[in-house]
């Protein structure tokens, strides 16, 4: 089956809140000793997202 691929628009604060909050739960997971090979594909995926301005 197919991945489906979701989009989402943020503004820019929205956007360093998520950068943030995914760092933190990386620093939880590291404190942990738990894997964060997950956390950071995510946290990369988030850092390399192209921006677009919209009109709304």
């Amino acid at each position: 089956m197919r991945e489906q691929k979701r989009v989402i628009f943020l503004t820019n604060a929205e956007w360093q809140l998520l950068v943030r909050c995914i760092n933190k739960a990386r620093s939880i997971y590291l404190d942990e000793d738990k894997p964060i090979d997950d956390v950071n594909m995510l946290l990369v995926k988030a850092m390399k997202a192209k921006s677009k301005k919209v009109r709304v």
